[in-house]
């Protein structure tokens, strides 16, 4: 980053954050702190108000804003890239914001950029799954439950459970305080404190039915970050299955989520997946047919073999 990119992003930087040492500036721009001294200097006598305070780090003067800036193609192009997500994958509160933040944003480039940004823009597509009925419940799901997050409500749904319990109930109808929202691998998850097991849960939207918020209230911990919360991993049975050479690309591409390694062999992959339950792989192990073979544990070759048995029952 050259000098004057840094003086203006120092600049933003103070006006997202009401004080910043001089360490914190050379930390995010990865310079030193000598160097970041003689950057607050230049912006002084260029007239930006930059307060000092000993001990406690730079500020910007009060009521000091910086005027509108302008974008570089490479920016506009990610600003309005990323409004076409948000349109596609979030609310329809939210879709309708990104069109007229789209809109703002091409009315303030100047023509060229913009031409140009248009251009750029059209050789990139996102291409989501089709607007079908689940899909548009889906949406309709992530507006009561932002709602609920921005006011501290609660939300009550009827919930479908890929894997049984172990009393064979795959249903139940929970209570959770949402915490935040999360896309994972193009499925929306909800994240919150659900009564029913006293303990942080995660829901997937698509699995939801009968969806309504409560009057009943929450607070959020106080040491609670969606952005830094880790979810605890209680994968611990290891799957492995031989693939065929003809449809190793096929399950390669596949990208199931609960790949841990992958080893090329001539006679094909040997593939390790960890998983809570053996139970989670049958659907994408069937999928692959006879190309594929589980190696371990014992007691999953056993379940694809009935569950083989009792398809050609039916045939």
């Amino acid at each position: 980053m050259n000098k004057t990119d840094r003086l203006l992003a120092i600049v933003l930087e103070l006006q997202r954050n009401k004080v910043l040492r001089a360490e914190d500036l050379a930390a995010t721009f990865e310079t030193s702190v000598r160097t970041i001294y003689r950057d607050i200097q230049a912006l002084s006598e260029a007239g930006v108000s930059v307060i000092g305070a000993p001990g406690q780090g730079y500020s910007l003067m009060e009521g000091y804003f910086l005027p509108p800036v302008s974008f570089t193609v490479e920016e506009a192009v990610t600003l309005l890239i990323g409004t076409d997500f948000i349109e596609q994958w979030f609310d329809a509160h939210y879709g309708s914001k990104s069109r007229t933040s789209r809109r703002k944003i091409e009315a303030i480039l100047p023509e060229s950029v913009r031409s140009e940004a248009t251009r750029i823009r059209k050789s990139f597509r996102l291409i989501a799954t089709a607007e079908d009925a689940a899909r548009i419940q889906e949406k309709a799901y992530i507006e009561v439950i932002r709602r609920a997050i921005s006011e501290g409500r609660k939300i009550y749904f009827h919930y479908s459970k890929r894997i049984a319990e172990a009393d064979g109930n795959r249903q139940s109808f929970r209570t959770v305080a949402p915490y935040g929202l999360v896309l994972l691998n193009g499925a929306w998850v909800v994240t919150g404190w659900c009564e029913l097991r006293q303990d942080i849960r995660h829901f997937r939207l698509s699995r939801m039915t009968e969806l309504i918020d409560l009057e009943a209230r929450f607070e959020l911990p106080a040491d609670f970050q969606l952005d830094e919360y880790q979810p605890p991993d209680d994968r611990n049975v290891l799957v492995r299955i031989q693939v065929q050479p003809d449809i190793a690309e096929k399950v390669r591409e596949s990208n199931n989520f609960y790949t841990e390694t992958i080893e090329e062999h001539p006679e094909g992959l040997l593939m390790t997946f960890r998983v809570r339950q053996p139970e989670e792989l049958l659907q994408s192990v069937l999928g692959w047919g006879s190309g594929v073979v589980v190696l371990e544990p014992e007691s999953f070759r056993h379940r694809v073999r009935n569950e083989l048995e009792n398809m050609l029952k039916r045939y």
